[in-house]
């Protein structure tokens, strides 16, 4: 075989290979991209948002207690550490974070769904806490108790219920 044959039987298989190598290399590339977007569902970002919510049970009630810190929450504090390290930015106050989102009626409550309260029955929101499915609730709300799961049914958040907001896409 003379050298001109020779090269161009080598520059096909040379461009063949790196026809199928990009073609093989990009579909793994869009593959897992198509199938994270299809697993990082509503659910599962509310099951982590309550999982992070969990690793502070426990830790004291301060009113007014700053955001970013860990070592103290007040209600809304806590709701908008949480939120955050899932990816979801919330406004300070419970009265500002009550204003974002989709309202959500008692009745279809879901999993990481914001609860809102006017305990003080002033006509003024002043407690937020996150629905955990089942009746529950995940919040922080007095000194001496401290980030807490209550029963959400008949209790003085329910019986004080201003408004649910969705804000998990």
């Amino acid at each position: 075989m003379n050298n001109t044959k020779k090269n161009h039987l080598g520059k096909a298989v040379v461009g063949i290979s790196l026809t199928l190598a990009v073609a093989f290399t990009g579909s793994t590339l869009v593959a897992p991209q198509s199938a994270h977007a299809a697993t990082v569902s509503s659910t599962s970002v509310a099951n982590n948002v309550i999982a992070t919510g969990k690793h502070f049970l426990g830790v004291r009630y301060q009113f007014g207690a700053p955001s970013g810190k860990t070592n103290a929450f007040d209600c809304s504090s806590f709701t908008q550490y949480v939120f955050k390290q899932n990816g979801i930015n919330l406004p300070r106050s419970s009265r500002q974070q009550a204003g974002v989102g989709t309202p959500v009626s008692k009745s279809k409550l879901q999993p990481g769904d914001l609860i809102f309260s006017d305990t003080n029955r002033d006509g003024v929101i002043n407690h937020v806490g996150i629905y955990m499915g089942n009746g529950k609730i995940l919040h922080t709300y007095k000194v001496g108790i401290g980030v807490t799961i209550s029963n959400f049914a008949g209790s003085t958040w329910d019986r004080t219920f201003v408004t649910a907001r969705r804000v998990i896409k």
